[in-house]
């Protein structure tokens, strides 16, 4: 996607930035869509009047910016609204019922989803903040659009980034890094991808930054005219073929360089592939004649053509690229039509689009692998230590692509070995596995496959999973397969993992427990005469219930104990009805299983002079 309209401005004045975004995106959206808009803009405008952000600009500036990038990857109506109230419940006084009731329940909710993973703390370096990054994940199952809103809501804070302190800055760059680029490059999202990384090198790595621009900057004339003759020559080759192309040439981005520079261990000045040129096409067909087109007018280097199109990567990427020796130099060329080239910029967004006047069917994207996957590990008990490795190997990570002997293609994260592809391939094969041979030679079922390998599994009737095959499998498939049998039918099998889940839910309502007791106790001792009991409850409490600070969370009371205002409460995340509050003497809750990871904290609401 390309953000560099509304995106920048610094125009601060509301009906000015309305004109803009109207003039700009207005043809892009039905009447009734920008109806909406607008009365969304004049909603946050009114909320946020006299609010300003700590740099001194007006907090309705950023909404507006994210919204705009969304309108920008032509995103539906709904989505745009979204993107302007974002941040509409950090405000006070706002409520989810109110903004349910002004832009109907799905605005209401993609906001409250999203305002929530604002809210987290989200390390990607510490297993506790797992269970955080659970909710995020899991809420993008429901509707994908929480996590597009909350990337350019990412993308946008990450370009006014210089504003805050330089240790925050470093935090959230890490942040950037860990989840929410590769994030974006999972659905498929190559253009965000990109800028989210290169932000973040600029911040966590300044003097490294600062080197691969000077370097990219050099010689641009020299540069520009070496591009210039190979797109002359691409352009002249592909017209005797009577194909007609668009090419266009670019230099890599500063992070790809950056990791060269680190798979390599040299200075960026030593690495001469930064170049790359794009060749659309009109048909997959004219691709494939484009390639033995460019391999006639330069050679290419060995090991460096990969096919996305007869395989995909897990985003829905498809392209072929090839890198040859132009003028002895290293030239990286991918080869597309434009409807991969959209697919390769704006990834899931492409997908999620919305017919435009009609009944605003959604397109379907569950072909994507993120999804899933997700959905498989959403029906999984994980502990937050497990959780986070898949997390980090599996949903973010890289993927391979490997043969059946059949020539089925088995699409893998990198570092699965042939158990994990047995798994992948029937859950019986699995089991029975006991050798594995890649391109015919026999190689151990440890040992991590490679692209373009073709698979062949070998079997034996009595053969069974293992403890030793649990630790060395990648893949969540084969872990939950082998773990599974090993509880069922090895009675030796110690279930550590269980163990350990166990021991942290009683010791954290043990932990709860005493909490309670403490309070109880406090309540006793406290040398105030007036007690609890001689005033009425509605003259203590309102009767609402604050959840982690916040009163403006969607909650139900337990009809098991009916808490009542001013009884001792917990509370825990549950599926359907938000936070569920239950007095904290309740045997119903007390008697909930790997509850540990869902409390969060409760209180009633007291009066105060101004309620």
């Amino acid at each position: 996607m390309s953000f560099d309209i509304i995106t920048n401005t610094e125009e601060y004045d509301k009906e000015i930035l309305l004109k803009q975004f109207e003039l700009t995106f207005g043809e892009a959206y039905t009447p009734e869509e920008m109806a909406l808009f607008k009365e969304a803009w004049e909603y946050l405008c009114s909320k946020t009047a006299e609010i300003t952000r700590s740099c001194g600009k007006p907090y309705h500036l950023h909404p507006m910016r994210v919204a705009s990038l969304l309108a920008q990857a032509k995103m539906d109506g709904e989505c745009i609204v979204c993107g302007l109230l974002h941040s509409i419940f950090e405000i006070e006084g706002t409520s989810q019922e109110e903004v349910e009731q002004k832009f109907g329940s799905t605005i209401s909710k993609i906001v409250y989803d999203t305002s929530k993973i604002t809210g987290m703390k989200i390390n990607a370096t510490s297993i506790q903040q797992a269970d955080n990054i659970r909710k995020m994940l899991f809420a993008m199952i429901d509707d994908v659009r929480v996590i597009l809103v909350k990337l350019a809501d990412r993308l946008d804070r990450m370009r006014n980034l210089k504003s805050i302190e330089e240790k925050k800055q470093r935090l959230v760059a890490s942040e950037v890094i860990d989840i929410w680029a590769p994030l974006a490059d999972r659905l498929g999202m190559q253009s965000i991808k990109n800028e989210l990384e290169d932000l973040s090198l600029k911040y966590s790595n300044p003097d490294v930054f600062a080197q691969i621009k000077a370097i990219v900057n050099q010689k641009q004339d020299e540069r520009a005219l070496y591009l210039e003759k190979a797109v002359s020559a691409i352009y002249k080759a592909a017209e005797k073929s009577g194909i007609s192309v668009s090419v266009s040439s670019r230099a890599k981005h500063f992070y790809s360089i950056y990791k060269k520079m680190q798979k390599r261990n040299v200075p960026a000045a030593q690495l001469y592939d930064l170049l790359a040129l794009r060749v659309i096409c009109h048909t997959t067909s004219e691709c494939y004649t484009l390639i033995g087109i460019v391999h006639g007018l330069w050679k290419p280097m060995d090991g460096r053509f990969k096919d996305y199109i007869t395989m995909p990567k897990a985003n829905g990427y498809q392209s072929l690229h090839t890198t040859v020796v132009c003028e002895g130099r290293p030239l990286e060329i991918q080869i597309r039509t434009e409807e991969m080239h959209n697919q390769a910029e704006h990834g899931v967004a492409s997908h999620w689009l919305y017919k435009k006047g009609t009944n605003h069917d959604k397109v379907d994207i569950s072909n994507l692998g993120i999804f899933n996957q997700l959905q498989t590990l959403k029906d999984q008990k994980l502990s937050d230590e497990s959780f986070f490795a898949e997390l980090k190997g599996e949903l973010l990570g890289d993927e391979i692509f490997v043969f059946t002997p059949k020539g089925d293609v088995v699409q893998l994260p990198a570092g699965s070995n042939a158990i994990d592809f047995a798994y992948h391939v029937h859950s019986k094969i699995g089991e029975k596995i006991v050798g594995a041979r890649a391109d015919g030679k026999i190689i151990p079922l440890t040992q991590a496959l490679k692209n373009t390998q073709i698979i062949e599994i070998i079997t034996n009737p009595q053969a069974h999973p293992t403890e030793n095959q649990l630790k060395i499998v990648h893949t969540s498939k084969a872990r939950q397969r082998i773990h599974s049998w090993l509880v069922a039918n090895d009675p030796t099998f110690i279930d550590k993992a269980a163990e350990a889940q166990r021991a942290a839910d009683l010791a954290s309502q043990n932990e709860h427990s005493r909490a309670i007791q403490e309070e109880k106790k406090r309540r006793k001792r406290s040398k105030n005469p007036e007690k609890a009991e001689d005033r009425k409850l509605d003259e203590l409490y309102t009767g609402k219930i604050a959840v982690d600070g916040t009163s403006n969370v969607l909650y139900k009371l337990a009809g098991c104990c009916c808490p009542k205002p001013g009884d001792l409460i917990t509370g825990y995340a549950s599926t359907r009805n938000g936070i569920m509050i239950h007095r904290a003497d309740c045997l119903t809750f007390n008697r909930i299983e790997n509850i540990s990871h869902r409390l969060v904290n409760v209180e009633w609401i007291k009066r105060t002079a101004e309620n």
